[in-house]
């Protein structure tokens, strides 16, 4: 890229697809135009879709002017034609699209000119250039993006936001550092959010601190433990050095979740998988639930121990019958996991919100809340799961942890508990 072009933020798909890809809290000043660069694909069931563009989310004051051809034939109309791939293109192929925003921040209205082409290993592909006024003198903050006829953008699709700086002068905001899944700014500090693992790397020497958190554990009878969260500050990290940050799995049934790390700091410890009937909890970041004993006895069992300074020990699993079983809460970053009666699992424990202006700046967490641990499942009654993506119990399937949270998978009695959800990593540094 041209050295004035600095990359503001990525923005990837995930497994789950997205209805739309937005970029919010777009910086004002240090540049004069932007450039979107775009690979996509949607769910519609033919070989091309639409991308439709909403600065500040606008659908209004908008009017298009295009020319396309594919090869054969060329048409030109007063429509939207920024073209990307369809599900009925070529298997893993993807479109090429670049949306240039001249004097963006201006109070003048905005002219917007689009390059795209669809890629398809067939007959019939389109090439489009297109012409987009909006009629609006207001400064763009915040860009969406979605489909025109799919509803969905399919996983790994992925958009990147360049900020272009007059040439001969210095960009007044810029990341030093590439890698992450996405990557703000909320003025004072610039935060880079692995949803997956990979790799940061300074374009300078910068000092670091690192939030990490670990897979969150499977239910089983009894909640699942949280992830671990592991904190480090003021981090010496050097120029052009590719440091790994490894995100961990949330666990499956009755199972652990993986560890999360940075570089060589301490692992975040995976959250502890919930057991079945008659069995002390997982230890782990925090510990599972117990599962009290229910066939030839009614012994309760304990909770397990979460590790020092990540997380917190699993609730009490009540011994029952054979007809009322119920099992403990997993434990969760903030609190202890629930302890389970008889008759009711035990709700899991609250995950921690110490870190909600890194999660509500990268759009990760739960209402600024990471790390909940996972409800107990029970024969009636059944355990919430932990503010922070922790899953609830079930009586029959429970809910899983929420991804690239550390929740814990919730428990359930009769049927197929929930797995964890998956870690994340963040690092940020000063602007």
């Amino acid at each position: 890229m041209p050295a004035n072009y600095v990359l503001l933020e990525k923005i990837t798909v995930g497994a789950a697809g997205a209805a739309s890809v937005t970029f919010s809290g777009i910086p004002q000043t240090g540049y004069t135009d932007l450039v979107v660069k775009v690979s996509a694909r949607t769910n519609r069931a033919e070989i091309e879709d639409l991308l439709d563009i909403r600065p500040n989310g606008s659908t209004s004051n908008r009017t298009f002017r295009f020319i396309r051809g594919n090869g054969t034939n060329v048409t030109s109309e007063a429509l939207t034609r920024t073209v990307i791939n369809g599900a009925n293109s070529t298997s893993t192929s993807f479109s090429n699209t670049e949306i240039y925003f001249p004097n963006y921040s201006g109070a003048t209205n905005k002219s917007i000119s689009i390059d795209s082409v669809s890629e398809n290993n067939a007959t019939t592909a389109f090439t489009a250039l297109e012409a987009m006024l909006w009629s609006d003198a207001t400064a763009i903050s915040s860009l969406v993006f979605a489909p025109i006829h799919g509803t969905a953008f399919v996983q790994s699709t992925t958009f990147y936001l360049y900020g272009v700086a007059k040439l001969g002068t210095t960009p007044a905001i810029v990341p030093y550092a590439t890698g992450g899944d996405t990557i703000m700014t909320d003025g004072t500090y610039w935060y880079h959010a692995f949803l997956s693992s990979g790799t940061f790397t300074p374009q300078k020497g910068l000092s670091c601190d690192i939030l990490v958190v670990a897979g969150g554990g499977g239910g089983g009878t009894a909640g699942g433990g949280a992830g671990g969260v592991f904190y480090a500050t003021a981090q010496s990290l050097a120029s052009g050095t590719g440091y790994t940050a490894t995100v961990g799995a949330g666990g499956g049934l009755l199972t652990n979740g993986s560890n999360s790390q940075f570089a060589s700091l301490t692992a975040a410890v995976g959250g502890g998988g919930g057991r079945g009937q008659d069995t002390v909890g997982n230890t782990g970041g925090s510990g599972a639930g117990g599962a009290g004993q229910w066939v030839g006895g009614t012994a309760d069992r304990a909770g397990g121990a979460g590790t020092a300074g990540q997380g917190n020990a699993g609730g009490l699993g009540k011994g029952g019958s054979v007809t009322q079983v119920a099992g403990g809460g997993g434990g969760g970053a903030g609190a202890v996991g629930g302890d389970s009666s008889i008759s009711a699992g035990g709700n899991g424990g609250a995950g921690t919100n110490t870190y909600s202006t890194w999660l509500n700046t990268t759009g990760t967490g739960v209402s600024g809340f990471i790390a909940g641990g996972g409800g107990g499942g029970s024969s009636t009654a059944v355990g919430t799961g932990g503010s922070g993506g922790g899953g609830a119990g079930n009586v029959n399937a429970a809910t899983a942890g929420t991804a690239n949270t550390g929740g814990g998978g919730g428990g359930t009695y009769n049927g197929p508990s929930a797995a964890g959800g998956s870690g994340l990593v963040i690092v940020r540094y000063a602007v």
